[in-house]
């Protein structure tokens, strides 16, 4: 009976041993398949202020907290849905030439976020109508051809810039990481 009862637990150890093997080799096969997170640059949003006081009254303390915050909620975004790596794009500051910004530069951000390793950039824009209307977009580009590969619009109507963030939010989730 002893002989007996070692060969059934030696069994049952090769048998567990085997189904261990079995579940790593399926997870590392699983893992194997999921892609690589886009590296992505994701530069600091922008105001462009076509209300009728733009020329007037230039952008304050709160629209640039503001603008950081909805810079910061997308790339947190981007960043917790973990099929983007977050490229910092501080390296680039000085590079940009154009006085109108990111948003006039016809997209020279492909190429500044390719020289930071990324493969694809992206900016956002908040166009001021008025002290209460605004408009939102956020452009993904593919860094080695500058091609577009997202273009997400939203306009947003009585609210003020406290509200940017939850617009990019929205629009991450519901034009950028939709399927």
């Amino acid at each position: 009976m002893p002989k007996l009862w070692e060969t059934l637990i030696s069994g049952h150890l090769v048998l567990a041993a085997s189904v261990t093997l079995a579940t790593a080799a399926a997870f590392q096969s699983s893992r194997a398949a999921e892609p690589e997170p886009v590296k992505i640059a994701i530069f600091d949003f922008e105001l462009d202020d076509r209300s009728a006081a733009g020329g007037m009254i230039s952008p304050d303390a709160v629209d640039a907290e503001n603008l950081k915050k909805a810079t910061d909620e997308a790339r947190q975004r981007l960043a917790a849905s973990g099929r983007y790596l977050i490229v910092h794009t501080s390296g680039a500051v000085g590079e940009l030439t154009s006085a109108a910004g990111l948003q006039g530069c016809d997209g020279c951000e492909a190429a500044l976020a390719k020289k930071l390793g990324a493969d694809q950039s992206m900016i956002g824009i908040f166009a001021r109508v008025s002290r209460t209307e605004y408009t939102l977009q956020i452009a993904v580009r593919d860094t080695k051809t500058g091609a577009i590969l997202s273009n997400a619009f939203s306009g947003l109507r009585m609210g003020a810039n406290y509200a940017w963030p939850r617009a990019v939010a929205s629009l991450i989730d519901n034009k950028i990481l939709s399927p």
